[in-house]
């Protein structure tokens, strides 16, 4: 990759755009992204059109439509017309008002009207990210009128990998080939005979991204058509489910990190917008861990007489929290993966329960009692001469703890789908807050079981 300077000027920026225009344009991206937005407009504006072409065609090219509204406004529009057009609506999606109508009405109305449609649609459908540019064919062609076609018109499809096969006078989908089986058959053979003889694997344009990639993982697809009616409106390709689930993906980290997901590469988020994404969350967790002060207040007194039971607080809120973040981490994937769905929460609860029972047991009776008595006859503490006790009370008080994080976490995801909420925002810091508290209870619960009549 060739190295530049951040600030270009002039023959500069001729000659480093000359450069970059013969670097592979993924590479060209990265460098890109790397600039400031000046010094990349200033940079786009000398590569030749179509390697510009190429490059706004990349979904890695951060700040795209910024880049594309600080164009003039001719070659902004020449641009949108020579890219794909899901990129290109993309591109117009993310753009404010009056830029958006501005660039549209400078495009032809067959491309104007393609863009508004699939601008209509919500964001994350099928039919947002499908692309129009797609080969389909009438069923009355031969296999050789159809390669004689697709050589055509190669370069202007996302794919020809996938030839769909329509109806020639209603424009229902009928079938689906694809190109391998296409160039095996004689160029006399009817399209429809090189065809598997089945339904196409379609979906509708409201699909969202999860269950596109499931049937495109699913059916092992390059492509799936957007069918409303029986006519197909586009295609979904494989790259375009791959880049959306990971922006989806990389959301569903930042929720679960206890955080809003950023919108922006983390190097170029500003420091009032990071402040304004991290601040909120922090402070709801903030105010939802008082309660644990509230919880350690109300057994005041029963720690002034057995302060010992403060040495194993830490202990106690740190394994249910890590149990309820192992539940929830379990049931979130595997209702992204749809392994499993709401209907099947009792399920997971009968699982979860009887795992966290021996869970809890093994860091109770196992780990926890056999630390203290190991302390204890070891002499690097002396818990007193009711430490027996004490061990039977951090031991019971695990498994309470562990079992109420392990059920807890799992079933929090489904209570968040049930009321429309996404389930990555189950987060861990959540999770852990609400074990922390209530694991205070269970603690100082037992403790007051186990230790009455004794150090209480």
């Amino acid at each position: 990759m060739n190295e530049f300077t951040p600030v270009v000027a002039g023959d500069d920026a001729v000659a480093i755009a000359r450069i970059l225009a013969n670097d592979h344009v993924a590479d060209v991206v990265e460098a890109l992204n790397r600039e400031a937005r000046d010094t990349a407009i200033e940079l786009l504006c000398e590569m030749p059109f179509e390697r510009l072409v190429e490059i706004f065609d990349q979904p890695e090219l951060d700040g795209a439509s910024d880049l594309a509204e600080a164009l003039p406004r001719a070659k902004a529009c020449k641009l949108l017309t020579a890219m794909s057009v899901d990129r290109a609506a993309d591109i117009l999606r993310e753009l404010d008002e009056p830029t958006r109508s501005e660039l549209l009405g400078g495009l032809v109305p067959p491309l104007r009207a393609t863009l508004l449609s699939i601008l209509g649609y919500p964001e994350g459908s099928a039919a947002s990210i499908m692309t129009t540019e797609f080969v389909s064919v009438p069923s009355d062609w031969s296999v050789g009128r159809t390669l004689d076609y697709i050589r055509k018109v190669e370069r202007t499809r996302e794919t020809v990998y996938a030839i769909y096969i329509v109806d020639p006078d209603t424009h229902v989908l009928v079938r689906s080939t694809g190109l391998r089986r296409l160039i095996t058959g004689e160029p006399d053979d009817p399209i429809l005979s090189v065809a598997p003889d089945r339904a196409p694997v379609t979906v509708t344009p409201l699909t969202d991204r999860e269950t596109l990639a499931q049937t495109i993982s699913k059916y092992d697809l390059l492509a799936v058509p957007v069918v409303d009616h029986g006519k197909i409106l586009g295609i979904v390709t494989i790259d375009d489910i791959i880049d959306t689930m990971i922006e989806e993906t990389t959301e569903d980290a930042h929720r679960f990190g206890g955080m809003e997901a950023l919108d922006e590469p983390y190097m170029k988020m500003s420091f009032l917008a990071m402040i304004k994404k991290r601040g909120g969350w922090l402070c709801a967790l903030f105010i939802s861990e008082m309660l644990t002060a509230n919880a350690m207040q109300s057994y005041e007194g029963e720690l002034e007489k057995a302060i010992v039971l403060t040495l194993f607080i830490p202990l106690i809120m740190s394994s249910g929290g890590n149990s309820g973040s192992q539940a929830t981490s379990l049931v979130i994937r595997a209702l992204a993966l749809r392994e499993i769905g709401l209907r099947d929460w009792w399920r997971v609860a009968l699982r979860e329960l009887p795992t966290g029972l021996v869970l809890g047991a093994m860091l109770g009776g196992v780990v926890g009692i056999c630390r203290i008595a190991l302390w204890q006859y070891m002499g690097f503490y002396d818990y007193g001469p009711h430490w027996p006790l004490i061990a039977a009370t951090v031991g019971a008080a695990l498994v309470g703890i562990v079992t109420f994080g392990s059920l807890s976490g799992s079933m929090l995801p489904f209570a968040l789908k049930r009321i429309g909420f996404d389930p990555a925002s189950a987060s861990a810091p959540f999770v852990a807050t609400l074990v922390d508290v209530t694991g205070l209870v269970i603690y100082f619960s037992v403790a007051l079981v186990i230790l009455r009549g004794t150090l209480l």
